[in-house]
């Protein structure tokens, strides 16, 4: 068997999975992104139509760009079905966002607008909400660095603050994947077909003590797309939930 030769294991290595990624950047400009979380279960029969509301936002460039996050809570698991999505990271931030905002309990499904509980996402003020967020002054600047390979999301997200902040702050960076689906046969919505688009799959949240740049690493998830990825930012006042700046990174598709 021959040796392979030196110019032969580079050419492998320019070939490998990791190699082939491809990095892009995205920065945020002088106003708000909106951030819009949805809090849902798929062992929740009321939350199929909240799925299909976050699915449908679709912002055109002369609108507001949209931040959506959909967080799959697991305190509906032990009600007939198990949500593959759930994880307990994310029951617990809904949790924290209800002791900041002074509210005694969760719900699902349940969307948040800009650290704020929007309990009428259902109806015809979502666009005139969106647009009133955008209007807004960023207190941060984020910029996403991200590179998708099959083995996992590498991302640098960097921060510049407006001013010193007068509480505590975190980076939140979420690796989110669009076209999911289950086939639920047991619970609430035994029997149906359940598609979910930007499903929080890994998270991190880091103290943010100062401005800077933070790398973050997510692995692979089993049966996940690198096409459908994305990383998602965000920086959040710990004490009344204020989003100072959220951001999208690039379509890795």
């Amino acid at each position: 068997m021959k040796t392979p030769t030196l110019l032969a294991l580079a050419m492998s290595l320019a070939l490998s999975p990791i190699a082939q990624a491809e990095s892009c950047t995205v920065r945020s400009g002088p106003v708000k992104n909106a951030l819009v979380e949805l809090y849902t279960s798929e062992g929740c029969s009321s939350c199929p139509p909240a799925d299909r509301w976050l699915s449908a936002l679709q912002v055109p460039a002369s609108q507001p760009q949209v931040v959506p996050i959909a967080f799959h809570i697991s305190y509906w698991d032990d009600l007939g079905w198990k949500d593959a999505y759930a994880d307990p990271r994310f029951t617990e931030r809904q949790r924290a966002l209800a002791r900041a905002a002074r509210r005694a309990s969760v719900y699902t499904p349940q969307v948040i607008i800009d650290g704020h509980d929007f309990p009428a996402w259902y109806g015809a003020s979502t666009p005139a909400t969106l647009k009133a967020v955008s209007k807004r002054p960023a207190k941060a600047t984020l910029e996403i660095t991200q590179s998708v390979s099959t083995s996992g999301v590498t991302a640098r997200v960097g921060v510049q603050l407006a001013a010193r902040p007068s509480s505590k702050l975190t980076l939140v960076v979420v690796m989110t994947e669009n076209h999911l689906g289950s086939r639920v046969t047991a619970g609430e919505n035994r029997g149906e077909t359940l598609r979910h688009d930007f499903v929080a799959r890994d998270l991190v949240a880091i103290p943010l003590p100062a401005a800077g740049d933070y790398p973050v690493r997510f692995s692979a998830k089993p049966g996940w797309k690198p096409a459908d990825t994305r990383v998602v930012a965000f920086v959040q006042d710990d004490a009344s939930g204020e989003v100072l700046q959220a951001l999208a990174g690039c379509a890795a598709s």
